[in-house]
């Protein structure tokens, strides 16, 4: 079937929630993609932060294959091998004591607001039930984790949303200790604002949250969906920052693409949960476990994270050298493979012109191009994606 009939199958047939980039893709490999027509693009986007160890990676494929083969499904009423050996490895190798999985990061989301909320009932004095977000945050697409979400744009058209959220800017430790209230039961952020326009805090931001959550009895929720598994250079962001938080969620990159989400906490905290409050049809099953599984394996075997943090700076640094070349970039800033370049036009424009010289880059708040490729893109595919991208800025 054509490229232009299998487009006009989707538009009258599949729901018009996404703005849709007018190619079918049909493979991938490596860090590179092919569409319907055969074309092959270097994939900087990865699925927006999702297939971190690459298309097709070898041991993911060979892991589902092995768990399609043997059991797919069996529901969390029984023990289930591959979750206990993942929720394991996330434990050991993080501040958590506990996990939770379940299928998408807005539901991960969402069982740490409950989580928070259960815990504040139970071991906080007054009627404390509210959570403070920041603004250009982004949660989720529920109701609860869109409420949770710092940016009218998401919110407009869903009224009356869920009720408990307050939200002060980003990078501002006075605005936040001053919104604390007796309502208060916890400050839910991402350590850096991926869809708000990579923004990355100061130095000392998060541990500053960390010290009002102390100080004030409150529970620090960290949202490392987008910064999580590696993206930042270390297995999670939090860890670059010197602290820990009492509640973490998971998703995107986990599965490298097979749907998987997980919400982390200490022991104290997830103590709130009991049979029956929450839970997941589909989350921890065999298969996505064994995805996660086989991810988990090979960020902290294979020489992914060091890859990331050597190509991430050196990405930084080219991009640093093309911005004093070309007056319309008005600043390049990231940690990792987590990069954006702020514009002073919109990228759209830039965002086709590169796709059609065969360069898949995102933009994120109208004029921030984002780039978020697998992590084991090379120092060759950083040259070629900068050398484009000088084309097309001064194009």
């Amino acid at each position: 079937m054509t490229t232009g009939k299998l487009i006009a199958l989707s538009d009258k047939n599949i729901m018009e929630t996404y703005k849709r980039i007018p190619i079918v893709l049909v493979k991938g490999l490596g860090a590179k993609v092919w569409d319907s027509d055969g074309k092959e693009y270097l994939d900087f986007v990865a699925g927006i932060a999702v297939c971190s160890l690459g298309h097709s990676h070898l041991s993911v494929v060979e892991a589902i294959k092995k768990q399609a083969e043997t059991l797919t499904h069996i529901s969390n009423l029984y023990y289930i091998e591959p979750q206990i050996k993942l929720a394991g490895l996330l434990v050991e190798n993080s501040f958590a004591d506990k996990v939770f999985f379940c299928n998408s990061g807005a539901e991960a989301n969402e069982a740490a607001i409950k989580l928070a909320r259960k815990y504040a009932h139970e071991n906080m004095d007054g009627n404390k039930y509210e959570i403070i977000t920041m603004e250009d945050s982004f949660h989720g697409r529920t109701l609860a984790t869109v409420a949770a979400t710092g940016q009218e744009k998401f919110q407009k058209g869903f009224a009356p949303l869920p009720v408990g959220f307050k939200y002060v800017p980003f990078n501002d430790l006075s605005a936040l200790e001053n919104a604390v209230t007796e309502k208060t039961c916890g400050i839910m952020v991402e350590p850096i604002q991926a869809e708000g326009g990579i923004r990355i805090p100061d130095d000392d931001y998060l541990q500053g949250v960390r010290k009002i959550c102390d100080d004030k009895g409150l529970l620090l929720i960290l949202d490392e969906i987008q910064t999580g598994m590696g993206r930042t250079g270390t297995l999670f962001a939090y860890e670059k920052y010197g602290i820990e938080p009492d509640i973490m969620t998971l998703a995107k990159a986990l599965g490298n693409g097979f749907p998987v989400g997980a919400m982390l906490a200490t022991d104290k905290v997830a103590s709130a949960f009991v049979p029956g409050n929450h839970a997941s049809t589909f989350g921890g099953n065999p298969l996505a476990m064994a995805a996660g599984l086989a991810v988990m394996e090979a960020l902290l075997k294979d020489g992914v994270l060091r890859n990331c943090e050597k190509v991430g700076s050196y990405f930084l640094e080219r991009l640093g050298e093309l911005k004093k070349d070309n007056s319309i970039i008005k600043e390049v800033r990231g940690k990792g493979l987590l990069i954006g370049v702020e514009l002073s036009i919109e990228g759209e424009d830039i965002v086709k012109e590169c796709r059609d010289r065969g360069i898949l880059i995102n933009c994120t708040c109208g004029n921030i191009l984002r780039f978020v490729p697998p992590l084991i893109v090379t120092v060759e595919d950083i040259d070629r994606v900068v050398r484009v991208l000088d084309e097309v800025v001064k194009d």
